[in-house]
C-alpha cells in the first residue's frame, strides 16, 4: 500500500489527553476518516465513513501541528477511525520535522506502518490485532463492558508478550503497560475493571477523564 500524498480527515484539536498513561497532559489530535472495525459502543461513529470528510495535504498537516507546538502541545495523537486502514508512513515523515513526539491509537487489524513514539493498542474481541501491534504497542487498552472481556484483556496481555518474544526483542519489560478501561456509562463494567484492578495489580485502571471533565 503506497503511502497517499494527503489523507481524510474528520478534525484536528488541541485539547488534554483523557486515556491511559499519557492522561492529563497537553496533546494534539489528529482524527483520520475510516473505519471498517465497527465496534458498537464507539463513540465516534462519524469518523467510520472516509468518503464523507474532506483529504487534507500533509503539509497542511505539519503545519497544523507545528502551530500546536507553539500553543503548548506535548505530542501529537493521531487517532481515528482507524488510522492505519491508512498508510502513515508519508504522514510520520512529513511530521517529523515538527518536532514533537508522535502517538498512534490503533485497534491493530491492519499492518503498522509509519514511525511512533508511543502505541497504545486497544484491541477487539471480534476484530484481534496482529501480532506485530501486539509486539509493538507500549500500553494494551481494553474497554470493559462484561466479563468476557476481562478474560479477553489476560489473553491479548499473554499474547502480546509472546509476540514480542517471538519477535526476538523482548526489551527491558516483557510486554506493554496493561490498562482496563470501563465503556463509558457502563456501570457493571466500571465495576468489573475496579476489582480486578485491586486484585490483579499488573493492570491499572484508565478512565475517560476528558469526558468527566467536559472537554473534547
Amino acid at each position: 500500500m503506497d503511502a497517499p500524498p494527503a489523507l481524510p480527515v474528520v478534525e484536528i484539536f488541541h485539547s488534554l489527553q483523557g486515556e491511559g498513561l499519557h492522561a492529563g497532559r497537553s496533546a494534539l489530535f489528529v482524527r483520520l476518516a475510516g473505519c471498517t472495525v465497527g465496534c458498537d459502543w464507539c463513540d465516534t461513529k462519524v469518523s467510520w465513513p472516509a468518503g464523507h470528510h474532506p483529504e487534507m495535504a500533509l503539509p497542511e498537516l505539519a503545519a497544523a501541528v507545528r502551530e500546536a507546538g507553539e500553543a503548548g502541545a506535548a505530542f501529537v495523537v493521531i487517532t481515528g477511525g482507524e488510522p492505519l486502514h491508512h498508510n502513515l508512513d508519508a504522514l510520520c515523515e512529513e511530521l517529523a520535522g515538527a518536532g514533537l513526539p508522535l502517538h498512534l491509537e490503533t485497534s491493530g487489524v491492519d499492518p503498522l506502518s509509519g514511525r511512533f513514539d508511543w502505541i497504545t493498542l486497544s484491541p477487539k474481541a471480534h476484530r484481534p490485532p496482529t501480532p506485530a501491534a501486539l509486539a509493538a504497542c507500549d500500553e494494551l487498552k481494553v474497554v470493559v463492558h462484561g466479563p468476557a472481556d476481562l478474560a479477553f484483556a489476560e489473553a491479548m496481555a499473554a499474547q502480546a508478550q509472546q509476540a514480542r518474544i517471538n519477535g526476538g526483542d523482548p526489551g527491558p519489560r516483557p510486554g506493554p503497560s496493561l490498562l482496563l478501561q470501563p465503556g463509558w456509562q457502563s456501570a457493571e463494567g466500571q465495576a468489573l475493571a475496579v476489582a480486578y484492578v485491586r486484585s490483579h495489580p499488573a493492570w491499572r485502571l484508565s478512565l475517560q477523564s476528558h469526558k468527566w471533565l467536559g472537554v473534547r
